[in-house]
């Protein structure tokens, strides 16, 4: 039952409750507890959309470049800027010193400092 979602979805689920579902019948379909729904809502009505979003975890949006690898470019001008923004980001690594070997759980940053990495 532990799963972030995204503020479209928990909006979703949100006017669906709105609309007559019980409780009940949210919890069953969507996996989520009850306190969670009346949680969103109290924050929906508060803040809108904007009230949805995660302030920790993969939704948050403390930074500009969070989450880059896991969107779907729209057209080729999103291709091309997702593309930028990792080569920034590589770029402000190496410059740090380091350099990622491996993905998921198996990263590792690895130190290039005293290294050759022409």
């Amino acid at each position: 039952m532990n799963n972030m979602r995204t503020p479209e979805e928990k909006e979703k689920i949100l006017k669906e409750y709105l609309n007559g579902t019980g409780i009940s019948t949210i919890v069953k379909k969507y996996k989520v507890r009850d306190f969670l729904v009346y949680r969103w809502l109290k924050k929906y009505n508060e803040n809108g959309i904007e009230g949805l979003m995660s302030k920790t975890g993969k939704h948050s949006s403390s930074h500009k470049h969070k989450g880059i690898y896991l969107k779907k470019p729209k057209n080729r001008i999103e291709e091309l800027e997702i593309e930028l923004m990792k080569k920034d980001i590589e770029i402000a690594r190496l410059k740090k010193g380091y350099t990622v070997k491996g993905v998921g759980q198996e990263k590792e940053f690895v130190t290039t400092f005293n290294k050759n990495i022409k």
